[in-house]
């Protein structure tokens, strides 16, 4: 994606407020909120465990097999969302007490 296919327009809208035409950077743009709704997107990578033998090797150096046993969830799905949820709810709590230390809350 080129900047100009990036870029959000600002325009005002009818009842004032300024806004994004598109909002193509998902609210925040320079790392601060440009007052459109956030949007973000996560990924995950595959959980480590599996099931198959594998080769590894113990703190000493020596050669051995690694075999997992026991209950392993082969998908994290069921708690990626509220995992997310809750990091984002965190960072956005985390910046608002940064923000009312240096400036105060100003609302």
């Amino acid at each position: 994606m080129t900047g100009s296919e990036h870029n959000d327009e600002f325009y005002t809208d009818p009842q004032g407020a300024i806004r994004t035409v598109t909002n193509r950077s998902g609210g925040i743009q320079g790392g601060i909120s440009n007052g459109e709704q956030i949007i973000l997107r996560a990924a995950f990578k595959p959980t480590a465990t599996i099931g198959q033998e594998q080769r590894t090797v113990t703190t000493s150096g020596d050669s051995t097999l690694l075999a997992a046993k026991g209950r392993h969830d082969p998908c994290v799905l069921p708690r990626a969302v509220p995992m997310v949820e809750a990091m984002v709810a965190l960072v956005l709590c985390d910046h608002l007490l940064r923000h009312q230390g240096q400036c105060g809350l100003g609302f």
